[in-house]
């Protein structure tokens, strides 16, 4: 059958880290394995004047941070790899946790020099919540770095899960050797090339083969003999189903920037990887191989295309078969709506397609009628779960600098929050409040306001703690509540009440004074009582 085959042949993944720890540059090299590009560009380097491929926006190749979640789709050995590379910057938090909902496992990419920091523990906090199966790669050890097993150690005290390597560095920084692949018992050899594709590849019985003598020298021999006996004895011997129930994390190392250590991470990836299973809706569990279309938006980019003033909802497949100019259900909307040009995605080209197979993530164009979090079916009442707003951090008012585009200023933040890089909330009927993670992302809104949509602004600091959505059964109390605290209080993008807590003892007198009703931090109680 079509679908059983399609779903087998899909791995759809998010590669994740802390920035500067190399997860654009792996993407790039996946890329790269999978014939989608012939030569990688070397971010943020000033002799390769190239951007990684899928950093798109003009601000990210100005600064050489991703700032947004990329779709990458290529074929490899037989099957269909689906690749979102996330935001590592902190300040984009939010629009990585919302990525995790649309995959079905992550690799996690760590600085051999800088180990395990504060955004990977985040990150990965998030991964085991949703028991989102995991595969480590140890990154740059052509340079000095820290001890493996030290790293290893740091991983799972700070991670919390067990790990097994499956690949071994022979040395590292300068007398960097190579690494031995425990799981196919190979040796790689390294050499430094950014951008052809490694073929080193030497096919060994055990790390004490006489034949390795042939390619490292002796003392480096018996060094990868005692840490493979240690890796034996300490660490359980790898499991699939461990892995794949986000327990046991393999780990592999290498030098993305280099092309090393990324094919083993690749043919071991597509070998273990799970394809698309089941995914939780609240209103039941829909298996991928459902005939019916299921699937869920988590992510809107408006001006994809600057030439164009298009706006892209990212759409998951959970089941079925999603074909062009078909009828499907809008659940939110209780409507039916087509789509002409749905679209697949290699960094920032589009290519238009016919159909789509569950784990497949595709853009349908949108005319403002699609939400993050909205469900698209064949006709059944469905909304899938786990894609909520989480409280902002930092909030400031917008201000507009040129009231000859006031309208062109509404339409752009109204336009950008809506894809999630920020949270709009409306007080006193008009006035405009933003709330952000992290103060990047108001540079982020300023420069694509002024370069998207011609419209100039400042944003002014309010002194508001956090965010919280209430709720009551109790109506009298809840309107008694938004009366008496109407310079706190505005409205989300979907008129919910929001309380602006000044600080943590503001929110205990008002959960003291109103017991009746409930202090949400995050918007996930919109799905989660229905």
């Amino acid at each position: 059958m079509d679908l059983t085959r399609e779903i087998a042949k899909r791995k759809t993944f998010a590669i994740i880290s802390h920035p500067d720890a190399g997860k654009t540059t792996l993407t790039e090299k996946f890329l790269l394995f999978g014939g989608a590009i012939q030569t990688a560009g070397a971010v943020k380097s000033n002799k390769i004047r190239k951007t990684a491929t899928s950093d798109f926006m003009e601000i990210e190749k100005q600064r050489g941070i991703s700032v947004a979640t990329s779709v990458m789709g290529f074929e490899y050995k037989g099957r269909r790899v689906n690749i979102l590379d996330t935001p590592g910057h902190k300040d984009f938090a939010e629009d990585t946790y919302r990525t995790l909902t649309a995959v079905d496992s992550v690799i996690l990419v760590v600085d051999c020099v800088k180990g395990v920091e504060a955004q990977t523990e985040r990150l990965m906090e998030v991964c085991s919540m949703r028991h989102t199966p995991v595969i480590i790669f140890i990154n740059k050890m052509d340079r000095e770095g820290r001890n493996p097993f030290e790293l290893l150690d740091e991983i799972e005290e700070k991670l919390q899960i067990q790990v097994r390597p499956l690949t071994w560095p022979i040395s590292q920084g300068q007398t960097f050797k190579g690494v031995y692949n425990m799981y196919n018992k190979e040796l790689n050899l390294f050499e430094a090339n950014a951008t052809k594709i490694s073929a080193s590849l030497i096919k060994i019985k055990s790390p004490d083969d006489p034949e390795l003598l042939k390619w490292i020298p002796e003392s480096f021999c018996e060094k990868l003999n005692e840490d493979i006996d240690l890796i034996e004895g300490v660490y359980e011997p790898f499991s699939e189903d461990l892995y794949r129930d986000g327990l046991l994390a393999p780990v592999f190392f290498g030098s993305a920037i280099n092309n090393f250590g990324v094919q083993e991470l690749l043919d071991t990836f597509i070998q273990i990887a799970p394809s698309p299973h089941e995914r939780e809706a609240a209103q039941r569990t829909v298996i991928a191989s459902e005939e019916a279309l299921t699937g869920f938006v988590f992510k809107i980019h408006a001006n994809l295309d600057p030439n164009h003033r298009d706006r892209t909802a990212f759409f998951r497949i959970c089941s079925g078969k999603f074909e062009r100019n078909k009828f499907y259900l809008h659940t939110r909307l209780g409507k039916k709506i087509r789509f002409s040009s749905p679209t697949q995605f290699m960094a920032n080209e589009k290519s238009v397609i016919d159909e789509a197979w569950p784990g497949d993530v595709i853009g349908l164009y949108d005319n403002g009628s699609l939400k993050i979090g909205d469900t698209l079916t064949e006709g059944e009442d469905l909304q899938f779960r786990g894609i909520p707003s989480f409280s902002p951090e930092i909030f400031k008012v917008l201000e507009n600098r040129d009231p000859l585009k006031t309208k062109q200023l509404d339409k752009g933040i109204r336009q950008l929050t809506e894809e999630g890089v920020a949270q709009l909330f409306i007080q006193y009927g008009s006035r405009k409040i933003v709330g952000t993670v992290g103060e990047l992302q108001f540079d982020v809104i300023k420069f694509r306001l002024e370069h998207e949509y011609g419209a100039q602004c400042d944003f002014l600091p309010l002194r508001y703690h956090k965010a919280f959505w209430i709720t009551s059964d109790n109506k009298e109390q809840l309107q008694e509540f938004i009366r008496r605290k109407s310079n706190a209080i505005a409205l989300d993008r979907e008129d919910h009440p929001v309380f602006l807590a000044e600080s943590e003892w503001m929110l205990k007198v008002a959960r003291e004074d109103y017991p009746e009703l409930e202090f949400h931090a995050t918007s996930e109680f919109k799905t989660a009582g229905e």
